[in-house]
């Protein structure tokens, strides 16, 4: 069981019989009565945030959070296979669970899957990973002192606004956060 006085960032626990993790906390002492703790939760399957109060010395059920390293292989319909590296055991995932990350995974990528007390909860790929560009309009010679942007597609068909100087079979990284280019390989 864990305390209020416990709590710090990243604590898996179990409230109201839903799992949740602290981003946040701040001890409070008010004037009158007793001192509570303020949280920030998110949620680990459905990852939402929410902001409880609790008072002082309230316990809470420890959680059992565990990443696994594994690795993408192919696509089967709307599933996504992957296969555990020590174990060679291949674990199928619907969209729901991946969501945007599809457009980021490709043959051979490695991810981290999420289990909750032994239940996979989630998906994630590194906060930076590299791509080759499968289709780029051709750039403007001369144009290189302004910060145009062109589209161009990746090689698992997300389109992406790169610099006019990428062109097509380059390899570029892109932050997987918010989907944008950052620096030409």
């Amino acid at each position: 069981m864990i305390s209020t006085s416990d709590f710090r960032n990243g604590l898996n626990i179990l409230v109201d019989n839903e799992p949740y993790q602290i981003t946040w906390f701040q001890n409070h002492k008010p004037g009158k009565g007793g001192a509570v703790m303020r949280v920030k939760l998110r949620h680990l399957r459905k990852g939402g945030t929410i902001e409880r109060t609790f008072k002082s010395g309230e316990k809470f059920e420890s959680l059992n959070v565990a990443r696994q390293k594994k690795q993408f292989l192919y696509k089967e319909g709307a599933n996504f296979n992957f296969i555990d590296m020590n174990t060679y055991e291949q674990t199928s995932v619907g969209p729901e669970m991946v969501g945007d990350l599809a457009n980021y995974l490709k043959e051979n990528l490695e991810v981290d899957a999420i289990y909750l007390e032994s239940e996979l909860i989630g998906i994630e790929v590194a906060p930076i990973i590299e791509m080759t560009i499968t289709e780029a309009e051709p750039g403007i010679k001369g144009d290189s002192v302004s910060n145009i942007t062109k589209m161009a597609k990746v090689e698992t068909g997300m389109d992406i606004r790169v610099p006019l100087f990428i062109k097509e079979g380059d390899k570029i990284k892109v932050d997987t956060r918010t989907g944008s280019y950052v620096e030409r390989v």
